[in-house]
């Protein structure tokens, strides 16, 4: 929790200017060409506002297969003897058989949920006789399951390659679309199957029933010339409509929280790559904008309207710790999430003095995707004493910004700026942190390796600011046991090959013929390579045990502006493809096509 803080601090400083830099050369010496990037493909064909497309055409959403029911000698069992499911309930246990093991089925809230949804698809008579889940046993069913994985990991090639084919054909058939003339790739064709939900952190409605979607809950989005999908037989779609003002190919309401999932084009299509730039374009823009902006609700602290102080001061926490803006909700619905405007007295203490800092303000809460917030950080005189003020005469329950709420804000927002909404200031920060991390982080003397450890420990502190957390993996113990056995090894090697080239040295004295010269030289590019793997190994545990609780891959992706890393890769001769992956590059064309090692953000 403390290398947080630390980390939470250093980020705070970053967006306050005040990182102190390593006295390092920009980049490689004599290496500073500027690669002038064309945004042309990205620039072309440009609709009047708000009209996204003038045709569509595409196949539709592939849906989940239909229920297979188990083998005969697959049963389930109630207080010890066998009962026959219908095939409806039967679907459902599979769901949770699947899951035994998992610590998922281990929580009460889960087990609760799934029993709940569970005897909603049971017959009568099923649900007179199953009324404890505690007397229900999955075992035949998890272990049908468990071997069916393992036969899959051991077909042959010719059966492997049978299987590559068919998802190759229905990739063909389905993930494709027509936009504009232009044979576009779409992102994810096929509707999730059913299942049990799990939700991130300590989600209330874990173990919900996930139910089967139909081609009557769909919508499908076309232009109106184009031929539309046809659906499977013996079914209709929900909608049919051509709105041009949206990307999506087709949408529905999944059960659980009955928000909205939309088929999208893929991340690399040319219109993604558009929305995306213009995503980045905007945050940078707010750069010209953020010292008035700073400026202005600084002034607020002490305006004389509490409306206007509750706003400037949760202002200041969204652009200073990076907080979401909040969603606002009907009373019971789903998760007790909150975000700034939506913070409770409950969620804030107060520290006069604490970690050796003054005004500290703690925060504790559940965040999006029901993620705990947890923070101490010390705040400006004005904010605490705004705090203490906005918390005089409440309950714990009673909201901290009570003359606020988000639409307010975001109404205000637009007013500073046009475009700008939290998640822009999010934006702006994430990506504005990360170019003066990297810039403090970063040698040109290093490794490729070194640099790469740079890197993540850059993207870290984003992500430690904008709270992107992980449990750690299951998998992490055995695999840094796996990796510290290589460090291991590779240290006795290097031992190894250090006292062979003393050996080698020797000879070369005694006997100072060619044929010792070139074995002496062997012996030391030999040794060199073996340091430099060692190298390698170590600095790839240290990123790991670093990173065990952190999740890189949001920031990386949503929240930091590709062309920061792309012209950091280029300025320090880091290979692109170490810091994203195919498809990943594939999504960032845009700004691979931009970026040269100059960018600035």
């Amino acid at each position: 929790m403390r290398v947080v803080r630390l980390l939470r601090l250093r980020a705070a400083l970053t967006l306050l200017g005040e990182v102190p830099r390593r006295p390092a050369s920009r980049g490689v010496p004599g290496s500073r060409r500027t690669q002038k990037g064309s945004g042309a493909r990205w620039e072309k064909e440009k609709h009047e506002d708000g009209v996204k497309w003038r045709q569509l055409e595409h196949k539709g959403p592939y849906f989940a297969p239909p229920y297979e029911p188990l083998p005969d000698g697959v049963r389930f069992f109630y207080e010890g003897k066998p009962v026959r499911l219908s095939v409806a309930a039967e679907e459902v246990a599979t769901f949770y058989g699947r899951m035994l093991g998992h610590e998922y089925t281990t929580k009460e809230v889960f087990r609760k949920n799934f029993f709940n949804d569970w005897r909603k698809e049971m017959a009568v008579e099923e649900r007179e006789v199953i009324k404890s889940l505690d007397k229900c046993d999955f075992t035949e069913i998890h272990r049908y399951f468990v071997d069916k994985a393992a036969a899959r990991k051991v077909l042959s090639r010719e059966e492997k390659q049978k299987l590559k084919e068919e998802a190759e054909k229905l990739q063909r058939e389905f993930g494709y679309c027509i936009l504009d003339g232009h044979q576009e790739k779409i992102g994810n064709f096929k509707i999730e199957p059913p299942g049990l939900f799990r939700g991130r952190g300590d989600h209330p409605k874990m173990g919900m029933l996930k139910r089967r979607i139909m081609p009557e809950d769909v919508v499908i989005n076309c232009s109106r010339d184009s031929k539309i999908p046809e659906p499977p037989a013996g079914h209709q779609w929900k909608e049919v409509r051509s709105d041009n003002t949206v990307t999506w190919l087709a949408a529905w309401t999944e059960s659980v929280q009955n928000s909205i999932k939309y088929i999208m084009l893929n991340p690399c299509s040319k219109l993604k790559g558009e929305t995306a730039w213009q995503k980045f374009e905007t945050a940078r823009r707010l750069r010209g904008f953020v010292d008035e902006i700073r400026s202005q609700y600084r002034a607020d602290w002490k305006s004389r309207e509490m409306k206007t102080r509750q706003r400037a001061v949760a202002l200041y926490f969204i652009d200073k710790l990076a907080l979401r803006a909040g969603n606002e909700k009907e009373d019971g619905e789903a998760a007790d999430t909150v975000g700034c405007c939506s913070l409770r007295v409950e969620h804030v203490q107060l520290h006069p003095e604490a970690d050796g800092c003054q005004h500290v303000v703690e925060f504790d809460f559940l965040g999006k995707d029901c993620i705990r917030y947890y923070n101490r950080v010390p705040v400006e005189k004005p904010v605490y004493k705004n705090l203490q003020l906005f918390m005089e005469s409440k309950g714990p329950r009673d909201n901290l910004f009570d003359r606020l709420t988000t639409t307010s804000l975001n109404k205000h927002l637009q007013e500073l700026m046009d475009g700008l909404t939290a998640k822009v200031f999010r934006t702006y920060n994430a990506s504005i942190t990360l170019q003066e991390q990297l810039r403090a982080l970063t040698r040109a003397e290093d490794s490729i390796a070194a640099k790469i450890l740079s890197y993540n420990r850059a993207n870290r502190v984003v992500a430690i600011l904008c709270n992107h957390q992980r449990a750690t993996p299951s998998t992490f113990e055995k695999s840094m046991q796996n990796l510290q056995t290589k460090i291991q090894a590779k240290k006795e090697q290097v031992a190894e090959a250090r006292a062979e080239l003393r050996r080698a040295r020797a000879e070369h004295k005694a006997q100072g013929d060619g044929k010792s010269r070139s074995v002496l030289e062997k012996k030391r590019r030999l040794l060199e390579k073996l340091q430099e793997q060692l190298a390698q190994l170590s600095v790839q545990a240290t990123d790991k045990e670093e990173n065990k609780q952190v999740a890189l891959g949001t920031s990386k992706l949503n929240y930091l502006d590709p062309r920061i890393s792309i012209a950091w890769c280029k300025r320090f001769r880091v290979p692109v493809e170490k810091i994203y992956s195919k498809t990943q590059r594939e999504r960032f064309a845009w700004a691979l096509a931009m970026a040269g090692e100059d960018f600035e953000f």
